[in-house]
Formats: C-alpha cells, sequence, structure tokens
C-alpha cells in the first residue's frame, strides 16, 4: 500500500508557483529601482544645470558697467579672462549626469554662451515645478528640451 499517492507532486507545485512569486516581485523591484535611478539622476541634472546658470550670471555681473552676455567658452566660467586675478565662477565643468558625459549643447547668441542642455534624449520624469533657471517648452518633454539659463531679473 502507498502512502500519499494522491499528494505527489503538490511540493513540486507549490515550489513552481513560490519561484513565480519571487520572480514577479524582483521584476517589480528592478522597475522601482530603475525608475528611482533615473529619478536621482534627473535631480543632479537640475542641480548641474543650476550651477551653470549662476556661473553663468556671475560671467554677466563681474564687471560693472560691462555687457557681455556670457563666455565664449565654457573654460572662462574657470578662470574668468577679463581679470589679471583668478575669477571663478565655476567650480568644475560638470558632467552630465545623465549621459556621463561632458558633451553638453551650448545655446550661443552672437557667439556667446547664454545657456546649455544636455544630450539626452531620455523622456524627463519631471515637467512641472521646474526651477526658475530652466526653460522647457510645454508638453511631454525629454531631457534635452530643458535649456539651463541665468535667471533674467
Amino acid at each position: 500500500m502507498r502512502v500519499g499517492g494522491r499528494q505527489r507532486g503538490a511540493s513540486y507545485l507549490l515550489t513552481l508557483f513560490v519561484v513565480a512569486a519571487m520572480g514577479f516581485g524582483l521584476a517589480h523591484f528592478g522597475t522601482l529601482w530603475s525608475t528611482a535611478a533615473r529619478k536621482e539622476r534627473e535631480t543632479e541634472l537640475l542641480f548641474v544645470g543650476g550651477e551653470f546658470a549662476r556661473a553663468l550670471a556671475s560671467y554677466r555681473s563681474a564687471v560693472p558697467g560691462e555687457t557681455v552676455p556670457g563666455p565664449r567658452r565654457l573654460e572662462e566660467l574657470l578662470e574668468d579672462p577679463r581679470f589679471p586675478f583668478p575669477r571663478r565662477h565655476l567650480r568644475r565643468l560638470y558632467r552630465d549626469p545623465v549621459t556621463g558625459a561632458a558633451d553638453w549643447v551650448l545655446e550661443r547668441r552672437e557667439g556667446y554662451i547664454v545657456g546649455l542642455r544636455s544630450r539626452s534624449a531620455a523622456p524627463a520624469l519631471q515637467s512641472a515645478g521646474l526651477p526658475p533657471w530652466v526653460v522647457a517648452p510645454a508638453g511631454p518633454l525629454r531631457h534635452r528640451d530643458w535649456l539651463f539659463q541665468p535667471v533674467t531679473p
């Protein structure tokens, strides 16, 4: 006489359900982790864009009476060539946290840098409540749509 003949395979089936539930849970966790990482990089992009915007504003207002719209190169923000002593508007040239490279798209007016953009084509998670130094069109946005420029009074 066989004991538990009708029970054969129940443990195996239960194990399959547990593995499937764990796989579903891990997939959900991976999605949440990925979104959190994107949000963190986007927040860092807004910070770095703000640093560039403040540096451009500082460059423009450094010499009283002079109306230079901005530097010709980003390196001029690190050491302003208009002064005989080192005048720094920016501590370092930041890398784009989304792309990982310092490959900014520079917005120029008459050869002067007036703002910059990211090269990232990733969709932006945040579209409302952007800081004042970010100029963005209406509608669905990508990071490259954000223009970081000094706040005009």
